[in-house]
């Protein structure tokens, strides 16, 4: 095989399985060439993957050595990424009745919301993850986007059991905004206990679903190790209850008689990324 064939073939197989650590001696079977053909090869790959800001190629020496893609934008990019989002997000035209703000074309595009992936992946790519998880529906493209750059599955906490996913577990909860008692379940079959999860929510105000799918991995004996959120509130009436998590974008006014909406980048802007 040419090397323009192998540089293909390989940076195919990094960007469909990102995260995922292979052996040299696969790929010199694979595409059947030398060991330092493929070293070679790698070095041309990483060295665009970084000059397009796509991440880079993490290789480890040794007996159990290999090589695997880490999937990570620029900061630059991201924060792009974020301006955009916010320009979006401002548009009146998404002020629905009580304030809050329509959101469901942006969690319906895939290019978008590969991109907000692909932004919390980065934050998250030296993190130990086992699982993404979220709670029904509309975090639910965000999680399989996070899940697909981090190479991990997907677990999705419901309101009601459904007789499909075998025995639950559930918890009740104080909703942060309503102050209303509610209820989450989530399949015993679906997190193994001890596991390292990052937890995606599409929006956050005082942050009591959050805390409530924290205090439910618990149950789990699971360990929170990331929250991503992708819109939160800025609300001075409204006591946050969840701490240490990342938010791409922060809406900070929106006012209905005046059809005018406010949005800024989130906290995400002020933390810093592999460079």
């Amino acid at each position: 095989m040419k090397r323009s064939n192998r540089l293909v073939a390989l940076t195919n197989f990094f960007l469909e399985n990102p995260r995922k650590h292979k052996q040299l001696p696969y790929f010199v079977k694979t595409l059947n060439t030398t060991k330092s053909s493929i070293s070679e090869d790698l070095d041309i790959i990483h060295t665009v993957f970084q000059s397009e800001e796509l991440g880079y190629l993490k290789r480890v020496t040794g007996a159990a050595g290999g090589v695997q893609y880490i999937p990570e934008y620029s900061h630059e990019k991201s924060i792009q990424f974020t301006y955009e989002l916010c320009k979006m997000l401002e548009d009146p035209v998404r002020i629905l009745p009580g304030g809050y703000l329509y959101m469901s074309d942006l969690l319906g595009n895939p290019k978008t919301v590969r991109e907000i992936g692909r932004v919390f992946a980065s934050v998250f790519s030296q993190l130990d993850i086992d699982v993404v998880m979220t709670v029904a529906t509309k975090g639910i493209p965000l999680a399989y986007a996070v899940a697909s750059f981090l190479d991990v599955p997907v677990v999705i906490v419901r309101r009601d059991p459904k007789v499909t996913e075998g025995s639950s577990v559930s918890i009740n909860y104080v909703s942060g905004s309503s102050r209303r008692i509610q209820t989450m379940v989530l399949p015993k079959r679906s997190l193994k206990e001890g596991s390292n999860v990052c937890i995606i929510d599409d929006f956050m105000k005082a942050g009591g679903t959050i805390n409530g799918m924290i205090n439910l991995l618990n149950e789990f004996n699971a360990n929170v190790t990331a929250i991503g959120v992708l819109a939160e509130a800025d609300d001075e009436e409204e006591e946050r209850v969840v701490e240490g998590y990342t938010s791409l974008v922060k809406i900070t006014n929106v006012d209905i008689k005046q059809n005018y909406i406010e949005v800024h980048p989130g906290n995400y802007k002020d933390k810093s990324t592999r460079t």
